[in-house]
């Protein structure tokens, strides 16, 4: 095995042109090796584990390499992480939790048609909160046949396996293991694993680009600040990021600083309360099955849960958002970052508070029902004033962090693309607009993402072509060229500035320009104040969302420029009390 894996490694120099012929498929990795299958040009391997599988003594460690050359790697059915069940970007299922701890795998994805020359490598991060998610419900298939790059994508830790903090576990192990950020060191092992084997499939370990959405908008960021992953990739892109990170008190503990509601403390605590056996607590808590562990966490969202944690291992104590603005800690490489006009009627959408489902008289007869917004112009209020605040947060302050630390090798977009169908059920370019998430499937080229609803939310016409096609081409020529370039119809992407904020509208052809936007958290309360579609409750619950998502909680600093009344808790509350969606 160990003559092959050579004559494959030296394969790549002697005969690159003949890499990927269909008698040829085979990989010997340091992982053992893969098997790729073709389909409509482009060779896929998949399930290749990057890493020792996370359980027992390694639950809650740094992961370790995984090596075995002798290895057969097969597709594995269900390999995602421990999570709840979610159709919304996350693992389907009929049980309470899914998943399991056996999830370190990755995916490569290279097109057959013959290369003269290494190709560049895109390293996809999942979304999903960093709760949920799995790298099998996105393919870049198209991206990869037309563009002539790689993707990887992976699956990491999740939730508290990923992210956790409690002085019997960190305690008790040295070095690495000291982390808080195991979710995180995966994402690296995983790059790193990328660097040593990709050359094999034909991809550039010189030329490696990671990017990703939400969640994995939010890693791309926390990948520039950890040490650990320092000259594993070379450009980022995050889609609809931000910079949440938490300090090792809060993520263990709650006090009257946090916004966290189910701390480790407190969890660790009711599990001594059911289980407990009189064995020391770190014992403990790693012979717990994953799912006995894991359920006391159901129903729980990663607004209550502590993630990110500034432990100064991986990410340092100043946290993700002062570090990206601290030269000496920043990996510098040039970045894309963009969020979604719309964002966040992904969720109120489907809030019940906005929407209501009725039966037109063809719905009746089908069964379909008719979703309907109650008050369109309260709907359109949280949406601008809560995306915007996104933008700000997740895109502008970022970059202008980078820009103070040395780093001016930074573009800007927003996401308006909206040309939904407008169906009987429902009118979708309304209801949910060019809303977070929504961005996937044209870059990707394909609806897997939104599975059965794909027909209805991206009808096939002229505007998602034209859209697709130049994102793609923006997002590939970045991964190439350390630039996006310009457009089909020769718009160029300009670099952004703190002194001259260009953004690029990604959108339909008429509306594809680039912009300049300026915003601030006091000229957006001082537009709420004056904001008649949304009472003075609601402009509450709109200035806490403002100050404690998408980043940490700012809630003191913003209500400073309020003239209404508002306590945080009265908004938790009416939260609380108003937290019914439907499903359609």
């Amino acid at each position: 095995m160990q003559i092959k894996y050579k004559l494959s490694f030296f394969a790549i120099f002697l005969m690159p042109a003949d890499l990927f012929s269909n008698d040829n498929l085979e990989i010997y990795t340091s992982s053992g090796s893969a098997v790729g299958s073709i389909t409509n040009k482009v060779i896929s391997w998949d399930d290749i584990p990057y890493a020792e599988p996370p359980v027992g003594e390694l639950r809650w460690k740094a992961p370790r390499d995984f090596k075995n050359e002798r290895n057969v790697i097969r597709p594995k059915n269900d390999n995602f992480c421990v999570q709840e069940p979610s159709t919304l970007g996350g693992a389907e299922g009929n049980d309470e939790i899914v998943g399991t701890e056996d999830c370190l795998y990755l995916d490569i994805k290279a097109p057959t048609k013959k290369s003269e020359k290494l190709l560049p490598v895109m390293f996809w991060i999942h979304g999903g909160g960093n709760i949920s998610g799995l790298k099998d419900i996105y393919d870049f298939s198209t991206m990869v046949k037309k563009h002539d790059v790689i993707i990887v994508s992976i699956n990491y830790r999740l939730g508290p396996f990923g992210w956790f903090t409690h002085p019997s576990i960190q305690n008790k192990q040295n070095g690495l293991d000291k982390t808080s950020n195991f979710g995180t060191l995966d994402i690296i092992k995983a790059l790193e694993w990328v660097n040593k084997n990709i050359i094999l499939f034909g991809g550039d370990p010189s030329n490696i680009t990671i990017f990703g959405e939400s969640a994995g908008g939010h890693n791309v960021l926390s990948l520039l600040v950890a040490p650990q992953a320092r000259g594993l990739f070379h450009k980022a892109i995050s889609q609809s990021g931000y910079t949440t990170s938490v300090d090792l008190v809060s993520a263990y503990k709650q006090d009257s600083k946090t916004t966290y509601t189910h701390t480790s403390e407190f969890t660790v605590n009711e599990l001594l309360k059911i289980n407990y056996e009189g064995k020391d607590i770190y014992s403990f808590l790693k012979d717990l099955s994953a799912y006995d562990f894991f359920r006391s966490y159901l129903g729980k969202y990663n607004s209550e849960i502590p993630l990110l944690t500034n432990d100064g291992i991986v990410i340092p104590t100043i946290g993700l958002k002062k570090a990206l603005g601290t030269k000496d800690m920043l990996n510098n490489v040039p970045l894309i970052a963009g969020s979604n006009r719309d964002e966040v009627k992904l969720w109120i959408g489907l809030a019940e508070y906005f929407v209501e489902v009725d039966f037109s008289i063809i719905g009746s007869i089908f069964g379909i029902p008719r979703v309907k917004l109650k008050d369109e112009e309260s709907f359109e209020a949280f949406n601008y004033f809560r995306s915007a605040a996104w933008q700000l947060r997740g895109v502008i302050e970022p970059l202008s962090s980078l820009h103070a630390a040395g780093n001016y090798q930074t573009y800007s977009y927003r996401y308006d693309w909206d040309d939904h169908r407008k169906f009987f059920i429902a009118d979708f370019q309304k209801l949910f607009g060019a809303a977070h998430a929504t961005e996937i499937p044209l870059l990707s080229g394909n609806n897997k993402l939104v599975g059965d609803y794909g027909f209805l939310l991206y009808p096939i016409g002229p505007s998602k072509k034209f859209t697709s096609k130049n994102m793609m081409r923006f997002w590939t020529n970045f991964a190439k060229f350390g630039e996006p370039g310009e457009s089909s119809n020769k718009i160029k992407w300009e670099k952004y500035s703190p002194d001259r904020k260009n953004f690029i509208i990604l959108d339909r052809k008429r509306n594809m320009k680039v912009i300049e936007i300026s915003s601030s958290y006091k000229e957006l309360i001082e537009e709420l104040n004056e904001d008649t579609r949304v009472n003075n409750i609601e402009k509450c619950v709109i200035l806490y969302q403002m100050g404690s998502l998408v980043g940490n909680d700012i809630f003191d600093k913003l209500i400073k420029y309020a003239t209404f009344s508002c306590k945080k808790s009265d908004a938790i509350i009416f939260l609380d009390d108003n937290d019914s969606f439907i499903e359609y």
